[in-house]
């Protein structure tokens, strides 16, 4: 063709363009002789137009061999995402059969918003193509269903694994991880719009997290129950469906799988329990009970004892000094005769019993509280050790062989038993005790005469008792949970849990304010009674006020006289 030839195609060429731009707008001239074009008007790349992407799009005819544009020269976060998922992986390793972009997009022609209900929609079947077996449980479960619906906020595919940076469960960062499931989960469960539009239990979230499986995950343990273990993963029910898993008649298999024999003899019963929800009685008389118990019984210690502050300090401040002094070694000896209190086995109890019950407490509200400062040194090992609880039942072992040593010693020693002997309560330990705390209120002008094993002391001793054997009954319990799960009903652990911490708070605060103020903060003793390890007070008590235990070395102290 001469170049006369070529000028006329060009002239017509571009006659016949310009007709057809006049004609169907200037956004879609191209489809005049490309498909594409028309598929493009429903595209979100309608915007672009054709020469967003193409370059030399207005040469005729089209130069050869032009390079198609690549989608991460747009998105180039998404890309970058792409490119650490499994499926990019997989394409780097040859996997011809992994997707791309195009895959699960479609044509760049024909890309649909990805927030649109059409795309949305889509999205469970695109992913069967590949994965065929979960795609069918999907489309069975309660998510699926509510897709084919049409509800918009019901979760797919991509709402759990992501969209672009998909990764293995096994990896830390996936958000279907056993170290992330419950915060995907939360995304729409802990939704308080969601769950009151689709009429959802709005505790599902919380009561996981108070439960000693949401204590666990959230300290770090990637081998605790979390909701995929339960409710499963693709093939999520409804519990009222016969084939979920957390059906009543399912609960055993589900259950056993971690807690072998569980809910063959009774059944499981409520999993997520919520104080003042559906709990069993008895769990919640004991909650009732402990709420009223600990401020009354803590509220009157610090009464008690800031009473018996304000009067030892404001007698110290202003009584006048003594005529004549005591020497040391007299004030020693009166008080080595007077006051001895505990003998060198009970000194060594009581030093096991003071290292155990402290690392009970730090260890136990860790188990209860992980998210605190205090307990980051025990929570940082949780991924791969499980630091509190194997700190927690060895000190708890410790405590239990302490106490069952001082039974044993009771039984076999009379030294040891007659010194006990002085623990017994007496009805004159109420009338010591209603006086003196009149008192210490002001209430009575004089402090009356009181025993040197007294209702303090009393006090002191018998809440220990019976604080270790309610801890030790309900802890063992707890510890054989797979035990206890196989021949008794669940709630009875619910019962142990709920007593075994109010129990804990209990006694940790009957230690601070009672015993600290006793061996430590009491003006008598200040800045520490020195019992525990001489075995002799420096608490100086009229001498006919005494008990008599016997002296270390054979000796007898004085008689009481009263």
């Amino acid at each position: 063709m001469g170049i006369l030839g070529r000028i006329a195609v060009w002239t017509l060429a571009s006659i016949g363009a310009g007709f057809c731009w006049a004609q169907q707008g200037a956004a879609t001239p191209c489809s005049n002789c490309h498909d594409q074009g028309k598929k493009l008007n429903g595209s979100i790349h309608l915007s672009l137009g054709c020469e967003g992407c193409h370059s030399d799009h207005e040469k005729y005819p089209h130069p050869k061999n032009v390079e198609k544009p690549a989608c991460e020269t747009c998105h180039v976060d998404q890309a970058g995402a792409f490119a650490r998922s499994v499926h990019a992986r997989e394409k780097q390793k040859g996997n011809a059969a992994a997707p791309d972009c195009a895959v699960c997009h479609g044509d760049a022609h024909e890309v649909k918003a990805a927030n649109s209900p059409e795309f949305r929609k889509g999205v469970p079947e695109t992913c069967g193509m590949c994965h065929t077996g979960i795609a069918h449980q999907f489309e069975a479960s309660v998510h699926g269903q509510a897709i084919a619906r049409g509800v918009p906020d019901a979760p797919l595919c991509t709402d759990c694994h992501g969209e672009h940076s998909i990764l293995s469960p096994k990896n830390a960062a996936s958000p279907v991880s056993p170290g992330q499931i419950r915060e995907t989960c939360a995304s729409c469960h802990g939704d308080v719009r969601l769950n009151r539009k689709f009429g959802l239990p709005a505790d599902r979230i919380v009561s996981f997290d108070s439960s000693f499986h949401g204590l666990a995950a959230k300290a770090g343990s990637q081998s605790v129950a979390n909701c995929a273990s339960c409710h499963g993963i693709h093939n999520i029910l409804p519990s009222s469906d016969p084939k979920s898993m957390t059906n009543a008649k399912n609960l055993p298999h589900t259950c056993g799988k971690c807690h072998p024999g569980a809910g063959t003899r009774f059944a499981i019963g409520t999993i997520h329990l919520m104080e003042g929800g559906k709990e069993f009685k008895w769990v919640r008389v004991a909650r009732e009970f402990y709420l009223l118990l600990i401020p009354l019984t803590i509220g009157l210690m610090l009464l008690h004892n800031l009473g018996d502050w304000l009067h030892k300090v404001i007698g110290l401040r202003f009584r006048r000094a003594a005529p004549e002094q005591e020497s040391l070694s007299d004030t020693y000896l009166s008080l080595h005769q007077r006051e001895f209190r505990m003998y060198a086995f009970e000194r060594i109890g009581h030093a096991l019993l003071v290292i155990s019950f402290a690392v009970l407490v730090w260890t136990g509200f860790a188990l209860k509280y992980p998210d605190q400062w205090w307990a980051r040194p025990l929570v940082m090992w949780e991924t791969s050790w499980p630091v509190r609880g194997i700190v927690h039942r060895v000190a708890a072992v410790v405590l239990m062989v302490v106490s069952a040593a001082h039974v044993i010693s009771l039984i076999l020693s009379r030294q040891l038993r007659d010194h006990w002997k002085t623990l017994m309560p007496r009805p004159r330990d109420a009338t010591e005790a209603l006086l003196n705390f009149a008192y210490d209120m002001g209430l009575r002008s004089s402090r009356p005469t009181l025993s040197a094993h007294g209702y303090v002391e009393k006090a002191e001793y018998w809440a220990v008792v019976w604080g270790t054997a309610v801890m030790a009954l309900t802890g063992v319990l707890l510890w054989a949970n797979n035990l206890a799960l196989h021949y008794i009903p669940k709630v009875w652990l619910d019962f142990a849990t709920t007593v075994h911490f109010y129990e804990a708070v209990l006694a940790t605060l009957a230690i601070v304010v009672w015993h600290f103020y006793t061996a430590i903060l009491d003006p008598d003793v200040y800045p520490i009674d020195t019992a525990w390890l001489s075995g002799f007070s420096v608490r100086r008590r009229e001498a006919h006020n005494l008990d008599s235990p016997p002296q270390e070395g054979g000796t007898q102290a004085p008689a009481d006289k009263t």
